[in-house]
């Protein structure tokens, strides 16, 4: 069986297809047999090298957090109802850059028909995530949201989930064809934040007051840059890093300020909520009121080359690899 192994951290090449015996399904397990596997730009950085206090990982290693596939097999003590089924799962932080993987049974969520692996696959991180930040930040009918962001995997769904509330979206992206994909997606008012005084633009699409929310998937120099148009009693909630680090945010200013802070760790749910989270964002994807955005995909001998596109900042959208 083919997986994809990173030899030594790195950049891209250090990703490298090796040979393994073939999975088999203990008991309460199932094998199943993949046919996409979602790509993070966390990846991309856990592989060079980066982030060593929050992922305890030691080369070789396998990534990829999560697949969807087919059930082939199933261990002891599980339903056989299981047995050919889509599903959609969570591999546990590492192991889903394989032609399968074995997986708790528990962990499974059943992918709805007319939803496809692919899709299936694109929703398994960014799904629980948007849907969390929907909600925790109680977005709401009437409010100016800002997503720094807006044309990555979560959000492209925020975008979609915040004008179907009825919310006034500004979606700040880098460069045209992104840009064109937020307004095609729902957004009011778009704004490249890869161009200087790119905040002078969100002031004026919301009237000189600001954003009455911001959700920053972005970090770094741009997660502050919406900071700091924020108004006072405004909301603020960072869930993305791309830049290298999220947004230097001082708490005591924003207390100041009136602003409440979110962060990376009121994304932090049991693997339960995150289940049903997934299974919710399929059934959104089912019911045509979301969709996610596959940008590329590439096969699985290619696991270099989608490392490299994301980090080039080449990709609207999701990037998945294809077994």
């Amino acid at each position: 069986m083919r997986v994809v192994e990173v030899t030594r951290f790195g950049g891209p090449e250090v990703l490298v297809t090796n040979q393994v015996p073939e999975p088999e399904a203990g008991p309460g397990q199932v094998v199943v047999r993949v046919a996409a596997a979602d790509v993070l730009f966390v990846e991309t950085q856990i592989r060079a090298g980066g982030f060593g206090e929050y992922f305890d990982v030691r080369p070789p290693y396998v990534p990829g957090g999560g697949v969807a596939g087919r059930v082939d097999a199933v261990g002891d003590g599980v339903d056989p109802g299981w047995l050919g089924k889509t599903v959609l799962t969570s591999t546990g932080g590492g192991g889903g850059y394989a032609e399968r993987v074995v997986v708790g049974a528990d962990g499974l969520v059943e992918v709805p028909a007319g939803v496809g692996a692919r899709e299936a696959a694109a929703l398994l991180h960014d799904g629980p995530t948007a849907l969390e930040l929907f909600e925790g930040n109680r977005v709401r009918a009437g409010e100016q949201v800002l997503i720094v962001g807006a044309t990555g995997g979560a959000g492209i769904l925020l975008v979609q989930l915040a004008h179907a509330a009825g919310a006034r979206v500004v979606a700040a992206a880098r460069g045209e064809r992104k840009l064109a994909l937020a307004t095609e997606l729902g957004a009011d008012v778009v704004v490249d934040y890869s161009v200087p005084g790119w905040t002078d633009r969100v002031l004026e699409a919301t009237g000189g007051t600001g954003p009455d929310l911001v959700l920053d998937g972005v970090g770094g120099e741009f997660g502050r840059a919406a900071f700091e148009v924020t108004p006072r009693g405004g909301r603020f909630s960072a869930h993305g890093a791309p830049t290298g680090g999220f947004a230097a945010i001082d708490p005591a200013e924003a207390a100041e300020r009136g602003i409440g802070l979110r962060g990376i760790a009121d994304l932090r749910f049991p693997p339960e909520r995150a289940r049903e989270l997934a299974a919710r964002a399929l059934a959104e994807v089912a019911a045509g009121r979301i969709r996610p955005v596959i940008g590329q995909t590439f096969p699985l001998d290619r696991a270099a080359d989608a490392h490299a596109a994301i980090e080039a900042r080449q990709v609207i959208g999701k990037t998945l690899l294809l077994v």
